[in-house]
């Protein structure tokens, strides 16, 4: 999260900086003209400016959420290039205006306050809403690349929290800045970080169709690579290079980097080898001389001086000339007429209309708010327009018709007596695009299916009747289309059997083991014991994909002393970690020799009771993924560990149990998802490995005494499994389809 967070607070801090100096001038030349009523003039075009940028972010993230997947890939990768665009000139505008900016700002505020309210708050809101536009943008591109949201948003709140205290160090006077040095060195890493997002976008457009090359790789270091490395994240989450790259992507990341910053450092030349223009309102007394003095500033005191101040000036001394070539001080400065008009007697004030103070600010705010609702509610496509198709046990797929590719909602209406599973299938290879399940009778419900070129049916299954498939129609068209290939109960009826054999052994085995270790303890020999104890509950925890079908057995055989009342004296504290408490507790022999017996007793009767147990096909998948998920928040936290500090051996042994567990279900998913299967098996070397560091002849390292490093991989590489594990279940779900 923290890698995805830099660039987003990059961009926070920039604009966030360049956003409050300009609010900062803007007040303190209302401050300085003797106009602090209009101050509420400013803040309500910030305000304006705030609600515009939120209100764009809204409609880029409800947009896209409407969209097919082909066409989600398409518009991101296009405001991928765009927010490119927008960073590479608001860095070079940076770069050129830092020194300029507050004498521009300042004229500026000058004719806005001779020409009424209105004007101010455009002003306020104009200089403000651009880099409101730019943030919102850039925060969704990065968001978007980065796979989530809480990184980016963090990061870009951390930024703005940053750059509204220098802001306000500034306007305090406690607190200078060389402006140019800095909009330089972050508009350096900028262009770095748009070079990745740039190439982030155009994958995005080769996925959605737009550019070709999608498969023409430059390199592929997938393999290679630990995406779970430190180095690896940060790479990824800062500059957007990923270990497998198009030439599309690279030649357009190397073109970019190359160019862009070639013309940026030869401008920081550039502007380095000439002075900055300085106007007369600039030269007062006591401020600082020389052309070489960046923008070093007070946001206070650059309403008033342009660039640099003097401390101590009183405000009969600062008479700034004219601005050009004449240095009369009779002039009297624009920025100051406002405050003096009401002291003429021709010009009397005009009485002030009788307006809520708070119906403006609630306009400027309701306004972007609700055309944002506006694009969002009547962007997506509604349930109207969908086709109504008509399912029953006797005819399935009534009113179906040929849909155009993308995106398509179907109502779905059953018109039988009975509750019915509803497939989108194709035809030939009964894959399934999308699927309702329990439509009961009289209901109408949606079904939405990304659509791309080929052969479509309906396949209806009622309730105890046998399915139904409507006529196929053709749809032509590009774009491609997601389909899963149904697995039925016959399917996983091998790799079942198979399962179950290798639990039924782990059972025997595990009986012997149990029995040994009661041998131990009964003998008065505890060092064998523990040894033993260790062995004989890895074996256990290799065969956790059965844990469902253990029923009471494994409260009985591995239950914690958590919830208990006495906890680890509760006398229904039983199995594994009672024995374990007890050896690494300073138990005696005699106390554990009852709850070793009770142990191998309970094993026993799990070996002769587990034939009979009913095992659902349907876990079968399932457990792939859980099996690491309890790893993860139980094991790999030390949670479980009642002194032994053998926590990491029983992780190892729950990978062992979905290796085993692949191993059988290996083929089904070859055939639906061989990358996805490639990427999995990479995944459990990593970890597997890391497992092995800590790992040093018989014993294990503790959890807690694991570096934070360390600890950090094996968490983040069992998360990164368990990620590419999660599709299995759905992608193997038994479905009446087939």
């Amino acid at each position: 999260m923290w890698d995805d967070a830099f660039p987003s607070f990059l961009i926070g801090l920039r604009e966030g900086l360049e956003g409050g100096l300009i609010v900062s001038i803007l007040v303190a030349t209302l401050v300085r003209a003797g106009a602090k009523s209009r101050l509420a003039q400013v803040w309500t075009g910030v305000l304006a400016a705030i609600a515009l940028a939120l209100s764009f972010g809204a409609v880029l993230t409800f947009t896209a959420a409407s969209l097919s997947a082909t066409a989600q890939e398409a518009f991101g990768g296009t405001l991928s290039v765009i927010a490119v665009a927008f960073v590479t000139g608001m860095v070079f505008w940076m770069r050129r205006s830092a020194r300029s900016l507050s004498g521009e700002i300042k004229e500026k505020v000058t004719g806005a306050l001779a020409m009424g309210s209105g004007m101010l708050i455009v002003t306020s809101f104009l200089a403000v809403g651009r880099e409101g536009l730019e943030t919102a943008l850039f925060l969704w591109t990065t968001a978007r690349a980065a796979g989530e949201s809480a990184g980016p948003m963090i990061g870009a709140g951390i930024g703005l929290v940053i750059a509204a205290g220098l802001c306000w160090g500034l306007y305090r006077r406690v607190l200078k800045i060389n402006l140019t040095k800095f909009f330089t060195a972050t508009g350096a890493v900028l262009i770095v970080i748009a070079a990745g997002v740039l190439g982030y976008g155009l994958r995005d457009l080769q996925e959605g169709g737009v550019l070709p090359g999608k498969t023409a790789f430059a390199f592929d270091l997938s393999q290679s690579i630990d995406p779970s490395a430190w180095y690896s994240t940060l790479v990824q989450g800062v500059l957007n290079l990923t270990p497998a790259m198009t030439w599309v992507q690279a030649g357009a990341y190397a073109a970019y980097l190359v160019v862009v910053m070639a013309l940026f450092v030869r401008g920081v030349r550039a502007s380095d080898a000439k002075p900055a223009p300085q106007k007369a309102t600039e030269q007062q007394p006591g401020a600082q001389a020389g052309p070489e003095k960046a923008a070093v500033v007070a946001a206070a005191t650059e309403a008033e001086d342009g660039a640099t101040a003097a401390e101590g000036t009183t405000d009969a001394e600062r008479k700034p000339a004219a601005e050009g070539a004449g240095e009369s001080a009779a002039t009297t400065p624009v920025a100051e007429q406002p405050a003096a008009a009401p002291q003429s007697a021709s010009e009397p004030p005009a009485a002030p209309r009788k307006r809520p103070g708070w119906l403006l600010p609630t306009a400027v705010v309701a306004v972007p708010a609700v055309i944002a609702g506006g694009i969002v509610a009547f962007g997506k496509s509604k349930s109207a327009d969908a086709q109504t198709v008509s399912v029953s046990e006797k005819e399935c797929g009534k009113g179906f018709t040929a849909p155009k590719p993308g995106r398509q909602t179907f109502q779905m209406h059953n018109t039988g007596d009975k509750t019915s599973e509803v497939y989108l299938v194709d035809p030939a290879s009964n894959a399934v695009y999308g699927e309702i399940e329990g439509l009961a009778p009289g209901t109408t419900r949606d079904l939405v299916a990304t659509v791309a070129g080929g052969s479509y049916a309906w396949r209806c299954v009622p309730t105890g009747g046998k399915a139904v498939t409507s006529a196929a129609v053709r749809v032509t068209g590009g774009g491609s289309a997601k389909a899963v290939v149904p697995v039925s109960e016959d399917d996983l009826a091998a790799p079942l059997r198979q399962y179950k054999q290798y639990v039924d052994q782990g059972l025997g085995t595990l009986v012997s083991q149990t029995q040994q270790l009661s041998d131990d303890i009964a003998g008065g020999d505890l060092d064998s014991a523990r040894t033993d104890w260790l062995t004989a509950h890895r074996t256990y925890s290799s065969l956790g994909a059965a844990y469902g079908t253990f029923q009471d057995f494994d409260k009985k055989i591995n239950g914690r002393a958590d919830g208990l009342p006495a906890g680890v004296n509760d006398k229904d504290f039983s199995g594994f970690h009672k024995i374990e408490y007890g050896l690494w507790h300073g138990r005696s022999a005699d106390e554990l020799s009852g709850p070793a017996k009770q142990l191998n007793t309970d094993v026993a009767g799990l070996k002769k009771a587990f034939p009979t147990q009913d095992f659902d096909p349907g876990d079968l998948p399932l457990r792939t993924h859980e099996i690491l998920e309890n790893t993860l928040q139980f094991e790999l936290t030390g949670d479980t560990d009642e002194g032994s500090g053998t926590n990491l051996a029983t992780a190892d042994a729950n990978l062992s149990g979905t290796r085993e567990l692949l191993g059988v279900l290996r083929p089904l998913i070859t055939k639906r998802d061989p990358q996805q299967l490639a990427t999995i098996d990479g995944d459990i070397d990593r970890l597997q490995k890391l497992l092995d560091a800590a790992h040093h002849d018989s014993t294990w390292t503790p959890v807690d005494k694991l570096d934070a490093t360390a600890r950090a991989r094996l968490n983040g590489m069992t998360g990164q499994l368990l990620e590419h594990l999660a599709p299995v279940p759905d992608l193997l779900e038994i479905r009446k389809s087939a």
